[in-house]
């Protein structure tokens, strides 16, 4: 995906967000080295569950946030090197913090939809 796509896609995904607003929501955070060959068993895994309140992009620092009650998470727009919908309502974000360090950050809403 070319990055002019990747933005369109990524501007898309945010305009129609707030249908999930008061969704359960769930990310799962992982951490890996190698882009190429994703190995859920060499990979670091967080979960968290939370309603969602609001998301926003932040200017200051270029995030995309998320936010619940007592839950707060960001992803770094200027490090997304992919972005895609796997499934209804469920969004997959890798970002690249090095050379061999990668993020890749899974949302799952509960829509009812």
């Amino acid at each position: 995906m070319n990055s002019e796509q990747l933005n369109s896609n990524l501007v898309a995904f945010f305009e129609t967000i707030q249908k999930y607003y008061g969704c359960k929501t769930e990310i799962t955070e992982g951490l890996f080295s190698d882009y190429d060959d994703l190995d859920a068993n060499l990979t670091t895994w967080n979960l968290s569950e939370f309603d969602l309140i609001r998301s926003a992009y932040r200017n200051n620092g270029n995030r995309f946030m998320f936010e619940g009650s007592k839950m707060y998470y960001e992803i770094s727009g200027e490090r997304i090197i992919d972005f895609k919908q796997p499934g209804r309502h469920k969004y997959e974000f890798v970002e690249q913090y090095g050379e061999s360090v990668f993020r890749i950050t899974r949302i799952r809403f509960d829509n009812k939809y």
